[in-house]
């Protein structure tokens, strides 16, 4: 008896792209103040609010162009059309992973590096501070089993970790779905609720995240077949 798969549905070519759109859309906050960032060191103009930057400003030069390409380049990873290169050529995908996994540990590592040696701004306390540490130090670990992962040509791990690297990531993102019905609704942010609402973002992207890592693993474990008879 001879067996053959049912051919997969194949995502329409506009909705294939609603993920990379709605993760740059995501993306536009941290790029957004991480261009102020760099605008501010340009101008010159020291304020207390981003004295730190000048006193030491190479962790910002690299984190802020860094994170850039990590969050928009990294958002095509998630279009499956762009997995599959032609014979003998790397993929698009494959490409980009050689810029993303070194962008994003210097993304990460340049976070973590800031969140130890400047002095905390306002409403950034102890708590906060730690959450920055465990989340940075996390995607600095996920890129590195992801890598691992690749070189071993265990591409679905390898898709697990990097995406759940993304997720933390993307998170500077999510903070605005989780802020804003919170000051609309309670007010304005303290220390403690600011660290606490910063956690959740970082908590709600990896849930999505695994959400959908989940739902592939299912769907890979529940292929359908059909059974053909020969004739």
């Amino acid at each position: 008896m001879a067996t053959a798969s049912v051919p997969h549905t194949r995502p329409q070519p506009k909705t294939r792209w609603l993920v990379p759109a709605a993760l740059i859309l995501l993306s536009l906050v941290p790029l957004i103040a991480g261009t102020v960032r760099l605008t501010d060191l340009a101008g010159g103009e020291v304020r207390p609010d981003n004295a730190r930057f000048f006193d030491s400003p190479v962790p910002v030069l690299i984190h802020v162009p860094t994170v850039t390409v990590y969050l928009l380049l990294g958002a095509f990873q998630f279009v499956p059309s762009l997995r599959q290169g032609k014979r003998g050529k790397l993929s698009w995908h494959k490409m980009a992973g050689r810029i993303l996994v070194p962008a994003g540990l210097l993304a990460a590592l340049s976070g973590l590096w800031m969140a130890v040696f400047y002095d905390l701004p306002p409403l950034d306390g102890p708590l906060l501070l730690t959450l920055r540490l465990v989340f940075g130090s996390a995607m600095v670990a996920f890129l590195v089993l992801g890598f691992r992962a690749v070189r071993r040509r265990n591409y679905v791990r390898h898709s697990e970790w990097m995406s759940r690297a993304y997720a933390i990531g993307i998170a500077q993102g999510t903070i605005v779905v989780v802020t804003i019905p919170w000051t609309v609704l309670v007010g304005p942010v303290t220390e403690l609720s600011r660290g606490l609402l910063i956690g959740a973002s970082w908590v709600l992207s990896l849930a999505v995240a695994e959400y959908f890592i989940h739902r592939r693993a299912h769907k890979a474990g529940h292929r359908p077949h059909t059974s053909i008879q020969p004739v």
